[in-house]
């Protein structure tokens, strides 16, 4: 028989499977008729041989033909009845591939046992059994074949034997896939590979006895081999981790060149908050192997980490030099180096090298707040415009970035109407309709304000910042006074401890007239966090009870830390002798 690739390879020069290559006429009306791979007769021949070419070469033209025309049941009623007739072995591969695109794993299993028996001996064909017994999570039957392909391939034993639970990771039974384990393994107590295979099996079954037991003899039988080692590690840190360091530290004085645990305990050091023993751990490493990028990135995150910047810059830069497979992340990282280092020019650069990828989103977003700090809003705003995304929600995350900086910029009505365009596509959005809240505040739009807070508490019933945003807007403009001490003391039921929210009832008590109940308040707003509006309400409060000493002193102290804030500036000159 014609080889199965040279034919296919020959039609397709021909052209006679191009994409527009008119079906056989039969095609439609066959593949209603495809559900199951018909069997072939008893009296047709059944060796490759014994076919004429001719049909052959129609038969894989027709399959293929249909393949691209979409018929794919037509497609697998005539590679299975080719499989079944002729046997040959690249007839049965294209088939039981047909088979497994179709999902259709039970004629799978049919061909690939007949792939077996037709060729005992051949590796590929067990291979492709065992991928499909283990699809249909027939764990029983893998057994014999898995022995066989072990004892086929003795010079990869400990490589096959080390495969073995990833092969059936996603087995959902883990004890039935420790006792094949422990059976398919059972020729082979001399070999570490072996009882480490087990120790794996029984981890994930939860036999951690067994684990341990495993473990430690493939230890035994292999000294220099880091893998049991790390495996222990992992053990032991489920029930005493405490003792993971202590064991990686003996590990390493008998066996001082074991890259991967020593990378293993520097790790540990760091969860274990031992910076320093880490970047001992690290520098030992880098010497040893400073072209290994697993080495050179987790000591360019622990320096970055620890502000270490030229640290962290020179093996940033190092992992782009050895062409590490996450640039837009080194480029990310890069960027933060050259941010804290104050050089946003640098910073703004590196951000934008990096690609799309988890950090993407972050990484325009800060290169657009450094843009317009650098005073080139409008550019900063085209970044963020031109930000290509892959969901609704980011470009929706995108327009509040953008929103913010107008904010920022006290470009308020410009903010306004970036995010009313956003609420005419998620005009459910209750983030956008609190953010569009207050920038209405801003531009003192009470009605709109009011609007958005109550289709937020309509939408989110227990979002207290809705209730307390809606009451300091009230009580700010000395309105509706005791409609916003209802709003506030729904918030506080919600957040008890909320700073800003204790500010907004001591606001509303002062706006009421109850300045020794305001202070109450205030005083403890401000011992729960120390911002400055909290500060200037305390201020007035005290210049109101004539303690105007206190007041300043208040507003003095805030007024140093936050030298910027416009409502305590506002207050210290309001007060000032």
């Amino acid at each position: 028989m014609i080889p199965l690739a040279v034919l296919v390879a020959a039609l397709a020069a021909n052209g006679a499977l191009a994409a527009d290559a008119a079906p056989a006429p039969v095609a439609k009306s066959r593949a209603a008729k495809a559900e199951r791979a018909p069997r072939a007769p008893a009296a047709v021949p059944t060796s490759a041989a014994e076919l004429p070419a001719g049909q052959v070469a129609y038969q894989v033209l027709l399959a293929e033909i249909a393949l691209r025309r979409g018929y794919g049941d037509l497609a697998l009623s005539v590679y299975a009845e080719l499989a079944l007739r002729s046997r040959d072995p690249q007839v049965l591969a294209r088939a039981i591939e047909v088979a497994g695109f179709a999902r259709r794993m039970d004629l799978a299993h049919e061909l690939a046992q007949l792939w077996v028996e037709t060729e005992p001996e051949s590796v590929t064909a067990r291979q492709t059994l065992v991928g499909v017994l283990i699809v249909l999570n027939r764990l029983d039957d893998l057994v014999p074949h898995l022995s066989k392909l072990l004892e086929q391939d003795k010079d990869n034993l400990g490589d096959n034997l080390s495969r073995l639970n990833r092969m059936l990771v996603r087995q959902p039974d883990k004890s039935a896939v420790l006792r094949l384990v422990q059976r398919v393994t059972q020729p082979y107590q001399s070999v570490a590979e072996a009882h480490f295979a087990v120790a794996q099996a029984a981890l994930a079954a939860g036999d951690r006895p067994l684990a341990q037991e495993s473990v430690r003899r493939a230890q035994e039988l292999r000294p220099e081999w880091e893998m049991p080692v790390l495996l222990e590690a992992q053990i032991v840190s489920a029930e005493a981790p405490a003792k993971v360091v202590p064991l990686l530290e003996r590990y390493l004085s008998r066996h001082p060149n074991a890259k991967d645990v020593r990378l293993h305990l520097a790790r540990a050091y760091v969860g274990d908050k031992r910076f320093s023993d880490a970047s001992a751990e690290f520098r030992r490493l880098l010497r040893d192997f400073p072209n290994s990028v697993e080495v050179v990135y987790p000591v360019a995150i622990l320096a970055l980490q620890q502000n270490d910047l030229d640290t962290a810059e020179t093996q940033l830069k190092h992992l782009l030099e050895l062409e590490f497979g996450d640039r837009n992340l080194v480029n990310y990282y890069l960027g933060q180096v050259m941010e804290a280092r104050n050089n946003e020019a640098a910073a703004i650069d590196y951000y934008g090298q990096v690609g799309l990828s988890e950090p993407f989103l972050n990484a325009r977003n800060r290169q657009a707040m450094l843009l317009a700090r650098a005073g080139k809003l409008d550019e900063a705003r085209q970044v963020l415009q031109q930000t290509a995304t892959m969901h609704p929600t980011e470009r929706v995350a995108l327009g509040q970035s953008e929103a913010q900086l107008l904010r920022d910029a006290k470009r308020y009505a410009e903010a306004l109407e970036v995010l009313e365009r956003l609420l005419k596509s998620n005009p459910g959005n209750a983030e956008l309709l609190y953010d569009s809240a207050l920038v209405a505040d801003r531009l003192d739009k009470v009605a709109l304000v009011e609007e958005r807070l109550r289709q937020v508490i309509a939408l989110q019933p227990e979002n207290a910042h809705a209730y307390n945003a809606l009451g300091y807007t009230f009580a700010e403009r000395n309105m509706r006074l005791d409609e916003a001490r209802e709003l506030v003391a729904r918030a506080l039921a919600l957040l008890p401890d909320d700073a800003f929210i204790i500010d907004s009832m001591g606001w509303v008590l002062y706006r009421q007239g109850d300045l020794a109940g305001a202070l109450i308040q205030l005083q403890k707003a401000y011992g729960l966090r120390q911002d400055p509006e909290i500060a200037a309400h305390m201020g007035e409060v005290l210049w109101g009870l004539g303690r105007q000493d206190e007041a300043r002193r208040v507003l003095r102290e805030a007024a140093r830390k936050d030298p910027d804030n416009e409502a305590l500036a506002a207050a210290v000159k309001k007060f000032q002798p």
